[in-house]
């Protein structure tokens, strides 16, 4: 095993998205447990079609992705918010209006200006296209949304249980579920380079599913979450570095594997207490 570790982290490319995977994966399943709990789930899967087509947008016009993305992606999600509050479309439906818009228009973006791109490693993620420049703006993201969810992590648990009560108490709800959009907006757009537009949501959904077939507490589902994360993202990178297999599909299914096994195990310990 260690022999293994050492040959992978000769590469600079591997060292870049292993920094890059732990953060995400840290974020990811930080945000997930709340997600989940809010009926948020697909929220994550429309904001990186949104990313998609931010990306394009910018490789359409040589500037920087991860600058063009990030902005865009919150307003989308700040917007999504807003509009599942104040419209009659129900949050799944926008959801569902808003994902495939963006990514119609990043599929055009892409043909018309004849965008010399791997759409491969767009939709489906890739170790090579994380560039320096990428991975110290996704270092300084991640750890800036792991800070605010610890600043603000009694106030997000109180939004995440009971809303009603937590408006009721003084908390002002809309502000938090606004953050929780934001802290999620910066995720998706930071896993995007790695996992693709259309897998990055599952790192985000995974592994607090996964927590909760074993786990009952908030707190027991989110530090189990965290690392259920993290082992199958390192176990998904191993598995890339030796197997023709792109990285973020390899890392969802050690995530679905996960899932099924504890799901396996929360049954039995069901059925031992009975």
């Amino acid at each position: 095993m260690e022999n293994i570790l050492a040959e992978m982290l000769s590469y600079d490319f591997i060292l870049r998205a292993l920094l890059v995977g732990l953060l995400v994966s840290l974020c990811a399943s930080l945000l997930g447990s709340s997600l989940v709990l809010k009926r948020y789930s697909m929220i994550g899967d429309g904001l990186s079609h949104v990313g998609y087509g931010a990306l394009a947008f910018a490789a359409a016009f040589n500037l920087a992705p991860l600058y063009v993305a990030i902005p865009v992606v919150v307003a989308a999600a700040f917007f999504l918010l807003r509009l599942s509050q104040n419209s009659r479309l129900k949050g799944d439906a926008l959801i569902a209006i808003i994902s495939s818009s963006a990514l119609a228009i990043g599929m055009i973006i892409i043909s018309v200006f004849q965008v010399n791109i791997d759409v491969n490693s767009y939709m489906f993620g890739s170790i090579l296209a994380l560039q320096q420049e990428d991975v110290a703006v996704s270092v300084v993201s991640s750890l800036a949304v792991i800070a605010l969810y610890i600043l603000f992590y009694n106030k997000i648990f109180s939004v995440t249980f009971d809303e009603s009560f937590s408006k009721a108490t003084g908390i002002k709800t809309g502000l938090y579920n606004g953050l929780i959009a934001l802290l999620t907006a910066v995720v998706i757009v930071v896993g995007m380079r790695l996992m693709g537009a259309l897998l990055i949501s599952s790192l985000v959904i995974f592994p607090s599913l996964t927590a909760m077939r074993v786990c009952k507490s908030y707190r027991g589902v989110t530090v189990f979450s965290v690392v259920i994360s993290i082992v199958c993202f390192i176990t998904g990178l191993v598995i890339t570095f030796y197997l023709p297999v792109p990285t973020g599909a390899c890392i969802v299914v050690v995530d679905l594997a996960a899932f099924l096994i504890c799901t396996l195990v929360g049954k039995i310990k069901s059925a031992v207490r009975k």
